[in-house]
Order: structure tokens, then sequence, then C-alpha cells
């Protein structure tokens, strides 16, 4: 599991309170500054709470997300397969970040940069753990791999498809997500099938095989 940044109340709360100036001035220090200043904090505190600039506020942001959704998550009916777990989590991640959506998608221009593809990856990965962990997955086996980076790519096409849905609720954004879930629970079925499969083979070779039971 990659890192998260720094966590300090400070960083939240200037977050928090620079994210109505995002959608004009950007992830910039210019947005940071206003917007400690109208929280009621010392404008010379940017440069202290944010060393590494836009990358370093994006990340906190998505982070203060990521945390923001696992909390929230926890209040959700439990469904028996984690496709519809993970669709819920998600579901309610929109929501949290409809006021959201400009800043959102200004971040996302920043972290297209080819200089921030590695800070880019780091949030994609920390969220895709935070959204299978909040759906109850606590898989160890060589699915992990396979899981994170088929819901990677699923949860990075919805929310570029929700930055550009202005369906209530986000009801389009969601039938396109049920679409993609589907990648999901076929890994599920695929895991069922090698199963059987080693379960009539010889035990030294299944041991060869990794397997540990």
């Amino acid at each position: 599991m990659i890192a998260p940044p720094e966590r300090l109340p400070e960083r939240d709360a200037a977050i928090e309170a620079m994210l109505p100036n995002v959608p004009f001035d950007g992830w910039t220090k210019r947005s940071l500054k206003a917007g400690i200043r109208a929280a009621g904090m010392p404008a010379d505190e940017a440069e202290l709470l944010f060393p590494l600039g836009a990358v370093d506020m994006i990340e906190t942001f998505s982070d203060l997300a990521d945390r923001r959704m696992e909390e929230a998550a926890a209040n959700l009916v439990t469904e028996a397969r984690l496709p519809k777990r993970v669709r819920a989590v998600i579901a309610l991640r929109l929501e949290q970040n409809r006021p959201h959506k400009e800043a959102i998608r200004r971040a996302l221009a920043v972290l297209a940069l080819p200089r921030n593809a590695k800070a880019a990856a780091a949030v994609t990965a920390r969220t895709v753990d935070a959204i299978l962990h909040a759906a109850g997955d606590r898989s160890a086996d060589f699915s992990w791999y396979t899981k994170r980076a088929i819901l990677a790519a699923i949860y990075t096409t919805t929310l570029l498809y929700w930055l550009r849905d202005a369906s209530e609720d986000d009801a389009a954004t969601l039938a396109f997500l049920d679409r993609r879930l589907a990648g999901l629970g076929r890994v599920r079925k695929l895991r069922g099938r090698i199963d059987k499969v080693l379960d009539r083979l010889p035990r030294p070779f299944k041991l060869r095989m990794g397997d540990t039971g």
C-alpha cells in the first residue's frame, strides 16, 4: 500500500478553505492563500503547509476524500457480492464530491502533466485501495493485484465520464459504472475456475503453484 501524504488537521482545514477558489484560480498558492485568509489562518502558513505546491495540495485533497468516503461507507448496507459493494462505495464518493467537480477537473489536468505521472499513479492507487477496503475486500491472494488493476481502470474511466455528466443524481454515470463493473465479477469467476483446476492437481504440483493449504 502506498503511503498517504502527511496528515495534519491544519492541512485538511487549508484544503477545505481553498476549495471554493480552485474553480477560478486553480490549485495555486493564490487559491490557497485566499482560502486560509478567509478561514482566519495566517496566509504565510501556505508555504509551510504545502511545500511541494499544487501536487501536494491535490494529493492531500484526494487523501481527505478517501478518508471521508471510508468513514461514510461504514454506514452503507452490506451487499453480498463485491461488485455491488464497490458500486455503492463509488456512488457515495461521487455524491460527496459533486460540489467539487471543477476542482477535480483542474486536479486531473495538473496530474496529467508528464512530470506528475508518479503522483497521479499514487493518487489512483490509494483511492482504489480505499474503495476496496471500504467495500470490505480483505483479499491477499494473487487476485489482489488483478482486482486493483481492473478497478483502477474502472474508476478512472468512470470519473472522466462523471465530469461530463449532467444527469440528476449521477444517474448516467452510475449506469456507465454498472457496465464496467462486470469486469470485476469476471475476476472472481476466473479465480473460482483456477481453484477447481488446482484442486485436481497432485499435491506436490499445488505446492509449487504456491498453495500452502
